[in-house]
């Protein structure tokens, strides 16, 4: 839920949007070929029509990727069905929607409106999995013993029709009431074990609040939101899917991996230094990931551990194998944060790769030859997607700058009340500073002056330009 709004002026992220390069329209040629095929192309597949499947999205999303619906086992344990929009079936390769797809790699997100990777026409209506109408699906079921464990996966192309559009908020609110319907009530046990699981191996997930842009009548406001638990609950069964998928490709010697190197020795050993005087206990044995999830994310010493604790995630990519260059399983197949390998097959209207690495597992889950526009896609899909991830990353950044900037820029003189995220020791050509974050309105900034990890500080602003997208403090 919301910790702290501050109401925001009108903002403009046109500047932005010219400054990525992000496209305004779809070319003609693109929306006919898109028109075409939402009108004659047909669900095919197993008839999963009579799972009461549900969609769990932000309230304002349309284009709906995932449906679950979750169920135990008869002896014990649980089943997982995934249902992931088929995009593949509405976008023939060769034509000008695949083309396009190419060009814009994954949707980015702006506060004043998305870029997506599909035509509307495809991702928000005919391909999205939206409630009361028969979708294309690729459909993976899931089977965990009683401990979370995965004791088998199937995936089929289906016809599903989801039952209803969730969002987060009400979900939790359901879930906490003890209200939850059937295809989600399981949610928190399956997740929670999940969760136990992904600790255990030594993944890293870092719970982090996030700073979001909410529109406030015509302008912005400002929101640092810490995820809710039907979040966390709902990336863990998104997390078990890409876990699935990772492994039939490493089995059939052919994929697309999405990888991060395992958190450095000295990484490690740098944030367990860290804890202590931040009063963080890290006992004997502990992995890391434990570690991070018994931390408060909400306190200013729990948010300097976890920002610190973000050093360990560097690195991520994707590993194309079983290809021309790459032909062998590749040595380093894990993703650090995830604690085993891993592949985005999850969100393929709003991802490039998701498209490809389904398909990957469809034909190799079937036994067939993967199709050759397939195949021959996966040693351009790193570098593609590493491209298009920086361009999503610095839409974000960017939208959030400009917002802070134009928050402050009246206020510059003013004292504030911060905690230390992080800091950096002087240099020779540069003075101590840190990171900082300070509650209303909510916003991070570099802060030059020696300050102490993990406390809160009085700060003064001393720069809020809009143009540069640029907020600094100086120790008060």
């Amino acid at each position: 839920m919301p910790i702290k709004k501050v109401i925001a002026p009108q903002i403009d992220f046109s500047g932005l949007r010219q400054e990525l390069h992000l496209p305004d329209e779809f070319p003609a040629a693109v929306l006919a070929e898109a028109e075409a095929a939402a009108r004659a192309t047909r669900p095919a597949g197993a008839d999963l029509t009579d799972v009461p499947f549900v969609t769990i999205d932000p309230a304002t999303s349309r284009d709906l990727d995932q449906a679950m619906h979750l169920s135990r086992r008869k002896g014990g344990g649980y089943r997982v069905r995934y249902a992931i929009a088929d995009v593949a079936t509405f976008v023939p390769p060769g034509g000008t929607v695949a083309a396009e797809s190419w060009v814009r790699g994954q949707t980015i997100y702006l506060p004043d409106g998305r870029v997506p990777l599909h035509p509307p026409v495809l991702s928000e209506d005919a391909v999205s999995l939206l409630p009361d109408a028969e979708r294309a699906a690729v459909v993976w079921t899931i089977d965990l013993d009683a401990d979370g464990g995965t004791i088998g996966v199937t995936l089929e192309r289906a016809r599903i029709r989801s039952r209803a559009k969730l969002d987060y908020v009400s979900v939790q609110q359901e879930i906490d009431a003890g209200t939850a319907a059937e295809p989600y009530a399981l949610l928190p046990e399956i997740g929670i074990l999940l969760a136990k699981r992904a600790a255990d191996r030594g993944a890293v997930n870092l719970p982090l609040p996030s700073q979001e842009l909410e529109r406030d009548g015509d302008g912005w406001r400002l929101v640092l939101r810490a995820p809710l638990a039907a979040e966390e609950h709902n990336a863990q069964i998104s997390l078990l899917t890409g876990m699935a998928g990772a492994s039939i490709m490493l089995d059939g010697g052919i994929g697309l991996l999405r990888t991060m190197p395992a958190p450095k020795p000295e990484a490690v050993a740098k944030l367990r230094a860290a804890a202590a005087p931040l009063g963080i206990p890290w006992p004997d044995g502990s992995s890391v990931g434990g570690v991070i999830a018994a931390v408060d994310p909400g306190t200013p010493r729990g948010a300097a551990f976890l920002n610190q604790a973000a050093d360990l995630l560097r690195g991520a990519g994707y590993t194309a194998f079983g290809v021309p260059g790459q032909e062998e399983r590749p040595a380093e197949a894990g993703h650090g944060g995830v604690g085993a390998p891993y592949a985005h097959v999850t969100a393929p209207l709003r991802r490039l790769a998701d498209r490809y690495a389904t398909e990957v597992c469809l034909a190799l889950h079937e036994g067939r030859e993967v199709p050759d526009w397939a195949r021959e896609a996966l040693p351009q899909l790193p570098k593609t997607m590493s491209s298009t991830d920086r361009v999503a990353s610095a839409a974000d950044r960017g939208a959030i700058d400009l917002a802070e900037a134009v928050l402050l820029e009246h206020r510059v003189g003013e004292t504030f009340e911060a905690a230390v995220l992080d800091r950096d020791e002087a240099g020779a050509k540069r003075p101590a500073s840190a990171m900082i974050a300070i509650d209303e309105p909510a916003v991070r900034a570099r802060c030059t002056g020696d300050l102490p990890l993990g406390r809160r500080v009085p700060v003064r602003l001393v720069t809020a330009d809009r143009v540069t997208r640029t907020v600094r403090f100086e120790q008060a």
